[in-house]
């Protein structure tokens, strides 16, 4: 998660329905402490898929073959 030594002062103009829907969904007590921990989601989700990518990637490329078993894969 964050730290609170890099912090910057912003200005955004954002929806407040949706800031404390987040906040609320987040159990954030501020509505700061709530745009941070989405933020903070948005990073993980993207390493996340970039790792997951990565790992595609290099299944693919392993030239494995692949059986199915089950006659779910279709074609």
């Amino acid at each position: 998660m964050g730290t609170t030594r890099n912090r910057s002062h912003k200005h955004f103009q954002l929806d407040s329905a949706k800031i404390k829907r987040a906040q609320k969904a987040l159990r954030a007590k501020t509505e700061t402490e709530a745009i941070e921990r989405a933020l903070d989601l948005a990073i993980a989700e993207h390493e996340s898929n970039r790792l997951v990518l990565e790992a595609t990637e290099r299944f693919v490329k392993s030239g494995i073959d692949i059986k199915d078993v089950y006659g779910t894969l279709g074609g």
